[in-house]
């Protein structure tokens, strides 16, 4: 197997296939169904409400989330840089845009945790890696960086289920199910039946060190892996 090179781990963020979203009864919020119950937001920022209709399509990158709403504001900033702003002027005020995004979409993203599914993907355009799913109402999920030089593996009573759309990994106490979606995903899993670190398993998989790093990630903040410490030296 050759090393693919020049690609990055990408994150994308979709609701449960059984979570609906409708207009609560006022027209000013919004009401979320599924099998844990009801939702409900109350007067949500614009750009909520469009992020939760993308997402009840499928997942979606948080960046590229823009309200419908601001579609007019944005056509008069658009204006204005034709105009006389320069290049990095624009990057500059799309930077700023995008962190703005994510303060007003993350704290409600957070608190509706358990009706979301985390999707790690990567830009070789081949589809999806892996998928995070809660199992819980209370399932917070945020990944985690992991210590390059740890010795990592997957917890003892996690389960490996072979189903149509692929491998899934269990685990009684874990709120939360992995759904691996190609091979390589599957590599990384397979490395943990035994104690290795993120930078061993970098090193020894022909994955961009970024994306086997981030599934890593995903393993762990999903409750599969435990620490193992430091390595042993040996001599």
């Amino acid at each position: 197997m050759s090393r693919v090179v020049g690609s990055r781990a990408v994150h994308l963020w979709s609701l449960h296939e059984d979570v609906v979203v409708e207009e609560d009864a006022t027209g000013q919020g919004l009401v979320l169904r599924s099998r844990f119950g009801t939702e409900q937001i109350s007067r949500p920022d614009p750009l909520v409400r469009e992020a939760l209709r993308r997402m009840e399509l499928g997942p979606v990158l948080l960046a590229n989330v823009v309200p419908r709403a601001s579609a007019a504001a944005e056509d008069a900033t658009e204006s204005a840089a034709a105009e006389d702003a320069t290049d990095d002027a624009t990057d500059d005020a799309s930077d700023g845009a995008t962190e703005g995004a994510y303060l007003v979409l993350l704290p409600v993203l957070d608190r509706l945790s358990h009706l979301i599914v985390r999707t790690l993907s990567w830009e070789d355009l081949r589809g999806p890696l892996l998928s995070v799913v809660s199992t819980s109402k209370d399932a917070p999920f945020a990944p985690v960086t992991l210590s390059a030089r740890r010795l990592i593996r997957l917890i003892g009573d996690v389960s490996l289920t072979l189903e149509k759309a692929g491998f899934a990994l269990a685990r009684g106490t874990s709120p939360h199910r992995v759904q691996l979606h190609r091979p390589e995903a599957v590599w990384v899993v397979g490395l943990l039946a035994w104690p290795a670190t993120p930078s061993h398993a970098s090193s020894v998989l022909p994955l961009p060190p970024e994306v086997t790093q981030a599934v890593l990630s995903y393993l762990a903040a999903a409750g599969m892996t435990e620490d193992c410490g430091e390595p042993v030296p040996h001599g």
